[in-house]
């Protein structure tokens, strides 16, 4: 390995992006150097057009190069790599241009848009060309909303979020793999775009480019671009697990193969890394997802809403000027009681924007619970509730793919939140590791750092050295099992969206 180096991770969430400048290098697995430093961070704020959600793009081009240029000012960069949410995407025309602003995956365009694919693909094929799980923000629904649009027909090139941006940086198309799999439009046995099953649902398979792999190179940064980042000209740009969930799971910081982890930000993903697939029936019918994921693994894995729930209650508490800190919210929460009322996070009522406190308290009442009497029971129902759909998420992982797991890791933001953490063992019955937090940008730079000679070589080798550089915490397993099977029997059987 080399002696060290330094690369720029631009890590893309639904909420924000930010810049890392992560300088790797030195030792050999387990025995390196890992030092991050946030260099920019920008909020990702949607916009409403003519009633529909976009995602303000440019907005977001604009703080990955002043978070680019921040990094080149704490140190010379050896490369750039990006890593943002899947299913969404820009349209491209046969000049290179972008055809409008791309559509929010909470956009309610997809409404009806499942039982209309269903009608010409029947689930069981979809699944088992696939493997993804139904979801109406996939981009299969996406494309079949936009069927017969002006910007559909004029497009030359369909280009996920990751790759637009790559692509505004080095004026090369592509489609990373572990991003591309998200669209339910990826042959997960095949490893290829699904091209039969576009022509049955009617979506035109020229505008699929290319598919990429992480880690190799997507282009030198073009003269105009660099400027504007300042950076060095024809800096290279390369493909990481761009799916920003890839990149997480890569940063798992587990030290064997039975785990189960969970990625959790705004969307929580629940799941297990394994070597194949997992097609079964039973699979399909519990809604597990299998993504690609670093060095071909398959992320086998359950969405569930995640801490969106408690983001908004947070943004619609913090209305007319006055914001509301999570901190004291959390701490009134542990001391609520616990198991009061809980609800299915991933009802699809609360997937669009909007007033979740009372959404959450009305879903409470229709169940026959009490209603969260103020804020802090309100969010201990969330908390509790997502515990509950963690246990059911982590028991189905093992019994559908075969695999036992003897540890919970959990990583992103949610791997900050204490509360969470330790019901989720209770809940489970098994150790939670806790940490790292900023899991998708460390995965964007390992991956970048292994490509250019700095890290191991293996996942394992890569692991190793985040657990030697990284501190972690352990969450025993304390609460009442028998209060928890309760509650999940009062709960019944969560579902997904």
């Amino acid at each position: 390995m080399s002696s060290g180096v330094t690369v720029a991770a631009v890590d893309l969430g639904a909420s924000g992006g930010r810049v890392i400048s992560g300088r790797v290098g030195g030792g050999r697995a387990g025995g390196g150097r890992l030092e991050l430093t946030e260099a920019g961070r920008f909020p990702n704020v949607p916009v409403t057009v003519h009633g529909t959600l976009h995602w303000d793009i440019l907005r977001l081009y604009r703080g990955v190069l002043e978070g680019l240029r921040a990094a080149a000012r704490i140190g010379e960069l050896d490369s750039v790599g990006i890593d943002a949410w899947g299913v969404d995407y820009g349209l491209i025309d046969h000049s290179g241009a972008l055809l409008g602003n791309p559509v929010h995956y909470r956009d309610a365009r997809t409404t009806g848009m499942m039982a209309s694919v269903l009608a010409r693909v029947p689930a069981t094929e979809l699944y088992a060309v696939t493997g993804i799980q139904q979801l109406p923000i996939n981009t299969i629904f996406q494309l079949a909303a936009a069927a017969g649009t002006p910007q559909l027909r004029a497009a030359a090139s369909l280009l996920l979020i990751p790759d637009l941006l790559s692509y505004w940086l080095t004026g090369e198309t592509g489609a990373e793999v572990t991003n591309a799999s998200t669209t339910q439009l990826y042959d997960i046995g095949a490893g290829t775009w699904a091209t039969r099953l576009m022509q049955q649902t009617g979506i035109p398979p020229g505008i699929f480019p290319a598919l990429r792999q992480p880690g190799e190179l997507i282009g030198p940064m073009l003269a105009g671009a660099a400027a504007e980042a300042g950076v060095r000209p024809g800096l290279p740009v390369v493909t990481v697990g761009s799916h920003d969930t890839a990149s997480a799971v890569a940063a798992v910081p587990a030290s064997g193969g039975n785990f189960a982890y969970i990625s959790c930000g705004t969307w929580s993903l629940v799941g297990m890394e394994l070597d194949q697939p997992v097609l079964s029936e039973a699979s399909r019918r519990e809604n597990f997802t299998n993504e690609t994921g670093i060095d071909g693994t398959i992320r086998y894995l359950r969405n569930v809403m995640g801490l969106w729930l408690l983001q908004e209650c947070v943004r619609t508490w913090s209305g007319a000027g006055r914001p509301v800190r999570l901190e004291p919210l959390l701490a009134a929460a542990a001391r609520a009681a616990p198991l009061r009322c809980v609800i299915d996070p991933g009802d699809p009522g609360f997937l669009a924007p909007g007033d979740m406190p009372a959404r959450i308290t009305a879903a409470c009442v229709r169940a026959g619970q009490p209603a969260p009497a103020g804020r802090a029971q309100l969010v201990r129902c969330i908390i509790d509730s997502l515990a509950l759909a963690y246990r059911q998420a982590v028991a189905a992982v093992q019994e559908l793919s075969g695999r036992h797991a003897d540890t919970v890791h959990i990583v992103g933001g949610g791997s900050r939140n204490e509360l969470l953490c330790q019901l989720t063992a209770d809940a489970c019955g098994l150790p939670v590791v806790a940490g790292p937090a900023e899991a998708s940008a460390i995965g964007n730079v390992l991956v970048q750092a292994r490509r250019l000679g700095a890290a191991p070589a293996d996942l394992a080798g890569l692991r190793g050295l985040l657990r030697a550089a990284h501190p972690l915490r352990r969450y025993e397993p304390a609460g009442a099992s028998a209060a928890w099977r309760a509650a999940a029997a009062r709960a019944g059987r969560f579902r997904t969206i």
